[in-house]
């Protein structure tokens, strides 16, 4: 098809160059423009051209001839060869444009390759963070009820004593409410800071519940001093030899 197409055009860019010689330097050159535009259309390079200008040259027997025709033909092998070559510019500034947008691409794909990386490490950190929040919790959580528990076990173990008290004890049996009803006071401020803190810092948790631990034993040691002193022996919770 492109041979059919190359013989039509050789045809008609020699008619068109006989007739511009004939014309003289006076002629116009729109006909060569426009066989250029038709060489464009069909696929012809600037080779391919020249092989069609030549073949017309020798036919037109200007072939080695150095007169006015052959400037003249020359001149409108320029022209009808200047759309082949501005298609040639555009094609050569397209592949420079598109290989400046190929290496902005593979930037700005290092530069996204970069950030998906940090992103998966700040992921694995926040989980890893996470998991320990959420194990150091637990365990606050555990302390919190155990310190509950000994509350608990304390008022029922000073009941006991309240009630196994001698009249002639009475000032003994003040003296010791007095001195548990304090300790106890400042467990419960104890415990509910440990639940503020639990909720806001957990950075001095572990020292406030080292705190209330303290407060839970100097109340066991004076349970067990007076007790001493009034003749009871308290049973150590769950069976626990007396240790302090």
């Amino acid at each position: 098809m492109k041979q059919k197409n190359l013989t039509r055009l050789s045809q008609q860019y020699e008619t068109a160059l006989e007739k511009l010689l004939k014309q003289g330097p006076g002629g116009t050159l729109r006909p060569a423009l426009k066989l250029g535009h038709a060489a464009v259309a069909i696929g012809v390079d600037t080779l391919e051209l020249a092989r069609i200008h030549n073949q017309a040259m020798d036919v037109l027997g200007l072939t080695g001839v150095k007169n006015a025709f052959a400037k003249l033909a020359k001149i409108f092998f320029t022209e009808a060869n200047a759309p082949i070559e501005a298609t040639h510019l555009a094609a050569q500034q397209g592949k420079a444009s598109l290989s400046q947008s190929q290496a902005a691409l593979g930037q700005r794909t290092e530069e996204l390759a970069a950030s998906n990386r940090e992103l998966q490490r700040g992921i694995i950190q926040r989980k890893t963070m996470a998991a320990k929040a959420a194990k150091n919790g637990e365990h606050y959580e555990k302390n919190l009820k155990e310190s509950l528990l000994l509350q608990k076990r304390l008022r029922l173990l000073t009941h006991r004593v309240m009630l196994a008290q001698e009249d002639e004890r009475t000032h003994i049996s003040h003296e010791l409410q007095d001195e548990i009803a304090q300790t106890l006071l400042g467990i419960n401020v104890r415990l509910l800071s440990l639940k503020e803190h639990a909720r806001n810092n957990t950075k001095g948790f572990k020292a406030e519940i080292a705190s209330t631990q303290r407060l839970v034993l100097q109340s066991a040691k004076s349970v067990r001093r007076v007790a001493r002193e009034i003749g009871y022996q308290p049973e150590p919770p769950n069976g626990a030899s007396e240790s302090t």
